[in-house]
């Protein structure tokens, strides 16, 4: 399949769940073009709370979108250190550290993304510990771990910056929380900057998947000329265009 067709595949299975997920009030309205917040998110963060892989992780990197908001606020109530991406990763230093031993608000407000930019410093990889545990947010994913998130980009390209940097490990679990309904059957399409899951937590399940893929790090040939222009970090692999 050639990009473009690869893209539009993707953006089919994105509409379908969308549209899947309102149909059946499983999201408030207005989620198409996002990661969707979802009926259940808090007992999806509890469900992963109460695995070893959960327990045993000490810092965690997550995406900064609401449906994931109840899984950072989980990670620093249980003492771990959080790093967040910024939104559309749109600075040099393009992760929140939250560090729940010197905050000075309530962890309910410095893990929503306004919050984080008030109170959290911003961090380079440079700056960063190895991540234990990484959290994605998703529109769609298989029971193989290959997922959709909402089409620009932005968690395929963090995690391509962390394996640059050699903080996501081969051993570095990934996970996404989504609700039942975001599991297709069907196989999604994948290209070589995409990640697949390790974990799918649902509000009712929990999913391990095998063979888990990732990216060898920044692919330069896969960087759009937007992608270089409005994010500060690329600007070392990008080409001008």
């Amino acid at each position: 399949m050639s990009h473009t067709e690869v893209d539009h595949a993707k953006q089919v299975a994105r509409r379908r769940v969308w549209t899947l997920l309102e149909c059946e009030r499983a999201s408030p309205p207005g989620v198409y073009g996002n990661i969707p917040w979802f009926t259940g998110a808090d007992q999806a963060a509890a469900r992963l709370a109460a695995l070893d892989i959960w327990r045993q992780a000490q810092v965690i990197k997550s995406n900064p979108d609401h449906a994931q908001y109840p899984v950072r606020l989980q990670a620093l109530r249980d003492g771990k250190l959080l790093y967040m991406a910024v939104p559309r990763i749109a600075t040099t230093r393009p992760f929140y550290r939250l560090d729940p031993t010197t905050l000075t608000v309530p962890f309910e407000d410095a893990t929503t993304a306004r919050g984080a930019s008030q109170v959290a410093p911003t961090v380079s990889p440079e700056d960063m510990r190895p991540v234990d545990l990484v959290i994605a947010g998703s529109v769609a994913v298989n029971r193989n771990g290959a997922r959709l998130g909402k089409g620009a980009g932005y968690s395929d390209l963090e995690v391509a910056l962390l394996i640059e940097a050699g903080l996501i490990r081969p051993n570095t679990v990934i996970a996404t929380t989504v609700h039942d309904l975001q599991i297709v059957d069907d196989s999604l399409p994948e290209t070589d900057h995409d990640f697949s899951v390790d974990l799918i937590v649902t509000p009712s399940q929990s999913i391990r998947c095998p063979d888990p893929r990732r990216p060898v790090g920044i692919i330069p040939d896969h960087l759009t000329a937007r992608m270089a222009r409005t994010i500060p970090i690329l600007h070392r692999w990008s080409p001008q265009r």
